[in-house]
């Protein structure tokens, strides 16, 4: 860079000057930064192409794994119910053994009456006003009603 001798010292040479050389440096810096970004590149590439590999390769273990930890809960929870329910049946069993909790559910399901006693049949005037629970026995045919009463007869 040629300065005359004049412009030397002047402050618009000086600041001309070092811009002049702050653009070299910076343009040098870029050129630097550019070599090694392509240099760089394919490493991330691959690493991009592993990382992704990886992903791919263990999407279905993991999911596999989350599903079977579900399925593994629920069974969990159904084996909790079962037992639960296994032990209502052995108090189910227990009171069945007692006679007088047998002749309490005679009495209450069957109508069952000790001889001696009178049983009555009461007839409630107000009874053809309410709304019947099963106001469709009455056209389903006669063995379908026989057998949703031993159904329930079973449940109780």
């Amino acid at each position: 860079m040629a300065v005359k001798n004049g412009d030397r010292f002047s402050t618009a040479t000086r600041i001309r000057l070092l811009g002049e050389q702050t653009a070299a440096r910076v343009y040098r810096s870029q050129t630097r930064r550019q070599a090694r970004r392509s240099r760089l590149t394919g490493r991330a590439a691959f690493l991009a192409l592993v990382v992704c590999s990886l992903v791919v390769a263990l999407a279905y273990p993991i999911r596999s794994y989350v599903s079977q930890q579900g399925e593994i809960e629920e069974q969990e929870r159904r084996a909790a119910e079962a037992a639960q329910r296994v032990e209502e049946l052995r108090d189910e069993k227990a009171r069945l053994q007692d006679p007088a909790y047998v002749r309490r559910l005679a009495r209450e399901h069957l109508h069952y009456l000790l001889p001696g006693e009178t049983g009555f049949t009461v007839n409630d005037p107000g009874a053809a006003d309410r709304p019947r629970a099963d106001q469709g026995t009455a056209e389903r045919p006669w063995y379908d009603n026989l057998w949703d009463g031993v159904d329930n007869a079973d449940r109780h």
